[in-house]
């Protein structure tokens, strides 16, 4: 990934683009160069280009940093819907899951990239039965992706900072990171994102740019707010950041509000980070 250090780029879903156009035309008016692009799967928005879409970005004039994957079938309505549906936690999908993943390897070369991000889905701790069948496929998960010069990260939230940190030491994967998301620990009330950063820092590949309050009721989401409205404490988090030397992309995600309320709170998101970084 040939992209300058702690460059702003944004995520492609955030923003409800259904073509590549629309999305160039966004980005524009962002004034950002760089995104991390949905394969096209039906969570992350389909694309109108359809199995074009690779050239379409490609020929757009951008810069990608990466592609997301989302399984047909997760279920974020409740903390305890994406548990049962996230990722390749349940043993009844995972063979048509890691069709899925096959078929966003390819999607990757094709968009000229070496990163795809995806949930891995809720990692059982440690003496739990179905640790080993889900570590299991999370090396198959490796294996398939090395075979093609990939790297798979893992976004953040979903486990706590230890079990991921455990999880990665236990597989020695090479190939499989981290996709750090700040909010996701706060929205699954799940860790302290200020301390993660140090205990995943040799892993972090990506990061997704979200802040949240944790949730009030146990049980129930988080509240998702625009960078710096939140209790993630983004400006600590971006210091932090630059304190372990991370030196990859900081990708603005957006998942509530109507399009343009997304575009308003990441053309903020954009000039905070800015004016943080100095």
């Amino acid at each position: 990934m040939a992209i300058q250090p702690l460059s702003v780029g944004v995520c492609s879903w955030s923003l409800q683009v259904k073509s590549i156009p629309e999305l160039k035309g966004f980005m524009d008016k962002l004034g950002v160069n760089l995104v991390q692009i949905a394969c096209g799967d039906p969570h992350h928005a389909a694309w109108d280009e359809g199995e074009a879409m690779p050239a379409a970005a490609l020929a757009a004039g951008f810069e990608l940093g990466g592609a997301m994957l989302g399984f047909p079938g997760e279920d974020y309505t409740t903390p305890k819907h994406i548990e049962r549906t996230g990722g390749f936690g349940d043993s009844a999908t995972r063979p048509e899951r890691l069709e899925r993943f096959k078929w966003a390897l390819t999607r990757t070369l094709e968009l000229g990239l070496t990163d795809l991000m995806l949930h891995a889905g809720f990692l059982p701790e440690p003496g739990d039965a179905a640790r080993k069948p889900f570590l299991d496929t999370l090396a198959t998960v490796s294996q398939l992706a090395a075979e093609k010069g990939i790297t798979v990260a893992f976004e953040t939230g979903q486990e706590s900072a230890s079990l991921l940190r455990r999880t990665l030491d236990d597989l020695k994967c090479p190939n499989l990171k981290v996709n750090f998301d700040p909010a996701n620990m706060l929205l699954y009330d799940k860790d302290d994102p200020l301390k993660a950063v140090e205990l995943l820092a040799p892993d972090i590949r990506t990061v997704h740019m979200k802040d949240a309050n944790r949730p009030t009721t146990p049980g129930e989401w988080g509240e998702e707010v625009p960078l710096g409205k939140g209790q993630t404490n983004t400006r600590e988090f971006l210091l932090a950041l630059k304190r372990i030397g991370y030196q990859g992309p900081l990708f603005i995600e957006r998942e509530v509000g109507t399009q343009q309320q997304r575009f308003d709170d990441i053309a903020h998101g954009v000039t905070f980070i800015r004016s943080v970084l100095g």
